[in-house]
């Protein structure tokens, strides 16, 4: 693959899934460091399955030569009655990636969402939409979190999600107005916009200067399909096999990655599948989508 602006990687949520706790229940986390190693990638998100011993997290990196991006960081913002002890918990995460020599923090509010909230229901059918109130409590706490990962060398970037009161694209453009973009970032996920109803590179185009980080990920049309006819919620469209590689599913990624090059896009670029690995071998399906994105970014393939 020819030289890249931007720093390709693969996140660990292709071998073993964090959502969905069966996928990959059985693999090892030597078992995808070997396989990002073979790859020739040389980052890595943390996954449930890595060491939570630093000494040896950064000793099975080290020797593999991967970097280790970031870490995924729920927060539950906007109740304000949870800020401090969130806040408190953003600065101990912000502690761990900066000792593993992480930049981003990849963040996301849980208040409202189906499957990652807490102190809902398991019976309940929708996401709860954020009121004013809510919205405003959110973005104070991003932005205080905002400050607290710059203290670190950090920068936090708000991932925006499926299932999530930041998944449509009004509600990433509310996100990015309300917040301040000195402090608050934006992961750009190709799949999630689109599972949320957004056109990925509109929303790139629109957010490029808040994008310091991108998780790609492709839908698989005919899945998102059947699930929304079903109504199924966000666990239950993972488990139906609505995500997969770039290349692999309905997204065209040849403008998205046009736009990124004639940027100069610099940061990180993770690979994410989020689907049964043993349906869909993660190794075979990360090489495929490297010789996809080759296939747009080689001189031959350029626009």
């Amino acid at each position: 693959m020819e030289k890249l602006p931007f720093r390709l990687g693969v996140h660990p949520i292709n071998w073993v899934g964090e959502d969905v706790k069966e996928h990959g229940a059985d693999t090892t986390y030597e078992r995808i460091l070997d396989d990002i190693q073979a790859l020739g990638l040389t980052g890595t998100e943390m996954g449930r399955k890595y060491p939570a011993d630093i000494a040896v997290l950064k000793q099975e990196l080290s020797k593999r030569g991967i970097q280790l991006v970031s870490q995924w960081k729920s927060v539950l913002f906007s109740d304000p009655a949870y800020r401090e002890e969130e806040l408190r918990a953003y600065r101990k995460h912000a502690e761990f990636l900066q000792e593993m020599g992480s930049t981003v923090i990849s963040t996301a509010e849980v208040g409202g969402s189906l499957h990652f909230d807490l102190r809902r229901t398991p019976n309940e059918k929708e996401v709860l939409r954020l009121d004013e109130a809510g919205w405003r409590s959110l973005a104070e706490g991003l932005n205080a979190a905002g400050a607290i990962a710059q203290e670190y060398g950090l920068k936090l970037t708000y991932h925006h999600h499926g299932g999530t009161v930041v998944e449509q694209p009004d509600e990433i453009d509310r996100l990015m107005e309300l917040t301040d973009p000195s402090l608050v970032y934006l992961l750009f996920d190709t799949g999630h916009a689109y599972y949320g109803g957004a056109d990925p590179l509109t929303v790139l185009r629109k957010h490029y200067d808040r994008i310091v980080y991108i998780h790609l990920k492709d839908i698989r049309q005919e899945v998102l399909d059947e699930a929304r006819a079903e109504q199924a919620n966000f666990i239950t469209c993972i488990r139906k096999g609505v995500f997969t590689v770039p290349g692999d599913g309905c997204l065209d990624f040849s403008p998205v990655f046009q736009e990124l090059l004639n940027r100069g896009y610099n940061g990180w670029a993770m690979l994410e599948g989020e689907q049964d690995p043993a349906v869909h071998n993660p190794y075979e399906y990360a090489r495929k989508a490297l010789r996809y994105i080759e296939s747009l970014t080689s001189n031959e393939g350029r626009v």
